[in-house]
């Protein structure tokens, strides 16, 4: 099966900067991390030392593409607060963004379409593979994402992008929270029918979706956030001495290995972990795993921040 991967993705319209007649570079420098949950900025000045930071809402493409720049600009007004600095024009500024969803080509189309139009310059990419960047510091390695979902992606020394999982929780993001707290239903309704053996696990799931119709009224309206919120759940009762819980963990943490060897089957590229539940399952991955991992040099959004520099400084 080939490797999946793409170039970055540098919207043509925006993807320059634009200089005034004196040849000035743009004064800040905005990289932002974008997902469903919330929006993380810096903010930087033209040197590239981050000055501010600044937090927001949702920005991630799905949920609508003018949310997504409200968003960006809430957080910007934050982190200019949080510089001390009044907030500067859109013309002064070019953004690095790592977004959920850009990968759909036409959120892409329409988030672009919808930027400021004086914009001094842009360069969209995943927040998967913004992450990456500033976990390795734009240098070759392999990232493993798993809280409310999973993915795994990796830059490879001769510039090849892989990634692996990232599928949706419907069917895939093995390992994630959301998967987690699907098997852990899934359990929970074998026990019931008197399949599975019952437990602390059973016990607490039972008596979390109580509330909202029991098990099958849970399982026809529950989400992935829904979902995720069971994954506490299966931690809580390995600790307890549940077997299944326990069980349920070694498979979620032999997925993650999966994902990790499906985008460097060699095993040759240094390892950092994202999330929630990467941190929590990371003792009982493969010592294979776990001994390449290493510590993120920087976050999301500064991993956006290094790559709009990347790509648009002179």
């Amino acid at each position: 099966m080939p490797d999946r991967f793409h170039p970055p993705i540098v919207p043509a319209a925006l993807a320059r900067v634009r200089r005034d007649a004196g040849g000035t570079a743009p004064a800040w420098w905005i990289g932002v991390d974008g997902g469903g949950t919330g929006t993380r900025l810096v903010l930087a000045g033209p040197d590239g030392v981050v000055r501010g930071r600044g937090q927001s809402g949702a920005s991630a493409l799905g949920q609508g593409v003018h949310g997504a720049w409200a968003a960006i600009g809430e957080a910007l007004g934050r982190a200019v607060d949080d510089a001390g600095i009044g907030l500067p024009a859109w013309s002064q500024c070019a953004v690095g963004a790592g977004l959920s969803g850009a990968n759909v080509p036409e959120w892409v189309d329409a988030f672009v379409a919808a930027a400021p139009p004086d914009l001094a310059g842009m360069v969209l990419d995943g927040d998967g593979f913004t992450a990456l960047v500033g976990a390795h510091g734009g240098t070759p390695g392999v990232l493993l994402i798993a809280g409310t979902g999973s993915v795994s992606e990796a830059l490879h020394e001769d510039g090849r992008r892989t990634r692996a999982g990232g599928w949706g929780w419907q069917c895939g993001d093995e390992g994630s929270g959301a998967w987690l707290g699907r098997e852990a239903l899934r359990h929970t309704q074998r026990t019931a029918d008197g399949r599975d053996p019952g437990g602390p696990l059973a016990q607490s799931v039972t008596a979390a979706v109580a509330a909202q119709g029991g098990l099958q009224r849970f399982a026809i309206d529950a989400g992935q956030s829904a979902y995720a919120e069971l994954a506490p759940k299966v931690f809580e009762s390995a600790e307890a001495g549940d077997r299944t819980a326990e069980a349920l963990l070694r498979r979620a943490a032999r997925e993650l290995g999966a994902l990790v060897r499906a985008v460097d089957p060699a095993g040759a590229l240094p390892l950092a972990l994202g999330g929630s539940i990467a941190a929590r399952l990371a003792p009982r991955l493969s010592a294979a795993v776990r001994r390449r991992v290493r510590s993120p040099r920087a976050d999301a959004a500064t991993g956006a921040l290094w790559l709009a520099r990347r790509a648009l400084a002179a």
